[in-house]
């Protein structure tokens, strides 16, 4: 039987083992590799046999998996890709989707519904969640906010002012102020900085990566 190779993705030691030890256990399953950083990783899959790649989102190292995979599919559109992250950035499935990543996978559920992804995922089906996992910000569940709430507050976690905000989202620096001051309310926060720094420290909104 003709096994899968795998390559790993991932920064967090106890993550990647993880990954590593569990996919070791299937027969048809075979980690050529498990990396700490998405930076290059592009340049290993045009040199290495890679089928599978499990690859997290956000690094310590600012590199950022979304990127890596987009460059992978330009440098190989067949290799099977599935994103992997315990933060809930709510962008993040509809970025993945339009990069072709195949699958999309939450660290907060079971490792039993991965190893099933990733058979499901070699088999041609591409697997997404239909949910986000549920955060808290202050007094609000993220579930709470409206779409163009998290499209201002994702700004906001990039250190963006209103009125850059507003010109990047088509509106004004008083429609701004009201999205601001409605989840100023929502949450009990008392100022736009501390609503920006327990977004960010939540995974609920993280701004654009580009490396």
């Amino acid at each position: 039987m003709k096994k899968v190779k795998v390559l790993i993705v991932d920064d967090a030691n106890m993550s990647r083992e993880m990954l590593k030890m569990v996919v070791e256990k299937e027969e048809r399953y075979e980690v050529v590799d498990a990396i700490k950083s998405a930076r290059f990783s592009d340049v290993y899959i045009a040199h290495n046999a890679i089928d599978l790649v499990l690859m997290d989102i956000l690094m310590t190292d600012g590199s950022f998996g979304l990127a890596a995979a987009k460059a992978m599919k330009r440098i190989n559109p067949d290799i099977k890709i599935i994103a992997i992250t315990s933060m809930p950035e709510v962008s993040w499935m509809d970025q993945a989707r339009e990069i072709g990543i195949e699958s999309f996978w939450y660290k907060e559920n079971s490792i039993h519904s991965f190893i099933d992804v990733m058979d499901r995922t070699m088999q041609g089906e591409s697997i997404y969640p239909t949910d986000v996992p549920v955060t808290s910000i202050g007094l609000a569940k993220s579930y709470e906010f409206t779409a163009r709430e998290l499209e201002v507050l994702r700004l906001m976690t990039s250190g963006a002012t209103n009125a850059a905000i507003g010109d990047t989202l088509c509106m004004s620096e008083n429609t701004v102020k009201t999205h601001i001051r409605h989840m100023l309310e929502k949450t009990g926060c008392e100022n736009r900085t501390e609503l920006a720094i327990k977004a960010r420290v939540s995974g609920l909104v993280i701004g654009d990566k580009q490396s």
